[in-house]
């Protein structure tokens, strides 16, 4: 890990981590769902589509490449952020974090139907049914409290993040992180654009909420997407990918600071097997006796790692 990629590490541990709080502020303003998802998508968009006009060839990357854009766009993007953030009406925003860190053990299963033949083993088994368990923990006690909605819209949330990026893996890898990302995001603007018009508010929202909306297109989401991009170059995605457990502290750690949310322990032991539980079931599987491990190639380098199927954001 270089100096570099340390940063931007500790980056994307921090502005995943967040969209939750933010979420949650601007969702009790209040503000609708469409709204929220509108201004943090039409942020992102302004913000990124200049530099990926500007590398050139972007039509014709869209004309290439649309269909399996247009499902990123909508499993990444366009479904899974109005979920979420619809359900953080009723759930807190620690809830709905620690419920997004299943997402790696979502993708290990989900990677079966992309041509992942490699074998669970027991370790990744075991990784599965204690992130499974911290799963139950956690939603148990909101099932007799009216949010079993609210809890499958995270559920719908954790699927699309985990299939996205099997997506962008296998179809999407050779386009430029620009001009993957800003189309995207104005595509999602443009769908929400007539909801969020038709919820505007009345009077002008506060500043801590204008601040949150802010926060969410600026930092969440066009800073965000770049820097996870330009870490999977850095370190590689298998790298990569470890900040996804550390988002969920930061997420809990900021509804507790900020908005007061209580740490109980039920919380901390969901918090505990969910984490081991993603880190067990995204390990690499051990090699299998007799066989060698890969050599080097001619310039000395290890050979390429492949795209981690299990790759996920907490976004």
């Amino acid at each position: 890990m270089t100096a570099r990629g340390w940063f931007l590490f500790s980056l994307m541990g921090v502005v995943w981590g967040i969209p939750y709080l933010m979420i949650k502020v601007a969702v009790d303003a209040p503000l609708s769902p469409s709204m929220v998802v509108f201004t943090r998508c039409a942020l992102g968009a302004a913000l990124l589509l200049p530099f990926a006009i500007r590398q050139g060839g972007l039509p014709t990357t869209v004309r290439t490449h649309w269909r399996p854009m247009l499902a990123f766009a909508c499993i990444e993007i366009i479904g899974p952020w109005w979920t979420l953030t619809d359900a953080e009406r009723h759930l807190s925003s620690s809830t709905a974090g620690l419920l997004i860190a299943g997402v790696p053990i979502v993708g290990v299963a989900l990677a079966r139907f992309f041509g992942d033949t490699e074998r669970l083993g027991v370790r990744r088994a075991t990784g599965l049914g204690l992130g499974l368990t911290g799963v139950g923990v956690l939603t148990v006690p909101h099932l007799t409290g009216g949010d079993a909605r609210s809890l499958a819209e995270v559920l719908v949330t954790v699927i699309g993040y985990a299939t996205a990026p099997l997506i962008a893996a296998r179809y999407l890898k050779d386009v430029p992180t620009l001009q993957l990302i800003a189309p995207c995001l104005a595509l999602a603007a443009l769908v929400y654009a007539p909801a969020a018009a038709v919820t505007w508010p009345s009077t002008m929202p506060s500043p801590s909420v204008l601040a949150a909306l802010a926060t969410l297109g600026v930092v969440c989401t066009a800073v965000a997407f770049v820097a996870f991009l330009e870490l999977i170059k850095e370190v590689g995605p298998t790298r990569a990918t470890v900040f996804t457990y550390v988002n969920p502290a930061v997420a809990v750690a900021a509804g507790a600071i900020f908005l007061d949310e209580r740490l109980t322990a039920g919380i901390v032991a969901a918090f505990t097997l969910i984490l081991a539980g993603s880190v067990l079931a995204t390990s690499a599987a051990a090699p299998r006796r007799g066989v060698r491990p890969a050599l080097r190639n001619p310039g000395g380098e290890p050979p390429e790692p492949r795209p981690d199927r299990g790759r996920a954001r907490a976004r």
